[in-house]
């Protein structure tokens, strides 16, 4: 009887030993599909450590560089913007210059400090005019800069006010993430429109900006502020040869 008991406890010892093995590995199996699985069209993940010290993101989303497109939309942009491309250090050095007045404006406003490359993908850094009639850095239509609190007439253009356009594009900017609630939509609506791109988004069913067909200037935006980011953050590694201190260490 003492026997038949002991085989009874060892019989149930080795069953439950066998479930928990099978249970670990059913456990980590799961972990290893859910890992494995591509990320949806409206997933936005936060950068990881080896994209953020790549600059490989934007405001701190992660450009999703193993999408073999995203991958030679961004290898395009960036040999668009490198010195064998332009042949000159002129955003450099107005970005050393330009981004000390805009940086603090960003912060004050809560917007992230990529955001600064914008004046330099819209304008170059320079106060120009557009042939739609966009005017400054931050290349504001008259419509829109009188909205956000700008003065624009025939005898003063605010437009040409650095402080006062930054903080103009900051408030827009906010007004865009309210909206979004994602700084890489907030971007390309501050390019193609809140409205078109919203519609978009509607039409499409997506609200990941690196899954949505865009047109040819919005669906190379974000690409083009990352090589921004990188050129003037990253210059040697783009054939650049600048050595002020502000910008050759990534910020």
């Amino acid at each position: 009887m003492m026997y038949k008991k002991h085989l009874i406890t060892c019989s149930v010892i080795v069953v439950l030993f066998v479930m928990s093995k099978l249970f670990i590995y059913s456990t980590t199996l799961k972990k290893t599909v859910a890992k494995a699985e591509p990320k949806g069209d409206n997933d936005v993940v936060a950068a990881d450590v080896s994209e953020a010290s790549n600059g490989l993101n934007f405001a701190n989303e992660a450009v999703p560089v193993k999408d073999p497109k995203v991958a030679v939309k961004l290898k395009h942009s960036l040999k668009e913007h490198s010195f064998k491309k332009l042949q000159t250090n002129l955003l450099h050095f107005r970005a050393a210059k330009l981004f000390k007045v805009i940086e603090p404006i960003l912060k004050v406003y809560g917007i992230p400090d990529d955001f600064k490359y914008i004046p330099v993908v819209e304008s170059s850094l320079e106060q120009g005019v557009s042939p739609k009639g966009a005017k400054g850095l931050w290349q504001f239509m008259p419509g829109t800069a009188r909205t956000y609190g700008l003065k624009v007439s025939s005898s003063k253009d605010e437009r040409l006010n650095l402080k006062k356009s930054t903080v103009a594009a900051c408030i827009y900017l906010r007004e865009l993430y309210d909206e979004f609630h994602n700084w890489t939509l907030v971007a390309a609506a501050y390019n193609t429109g809140s409205i078109k791109l919203a519609k978009q988004m509607r039409v499409q069913k997506k609200r990941n900006y690196f899954r949505m067909h865009l047109n040819h200037e919005t669906g190379h935006y974000i690409y083009d502020l990352v090589a921004v980011k990188q050129i003037i953050t990253r210059p040697n590694e783009y054939g650049y040869k600048y050595t002020d201190p502000d910008y050759v260490a990534f910020n």
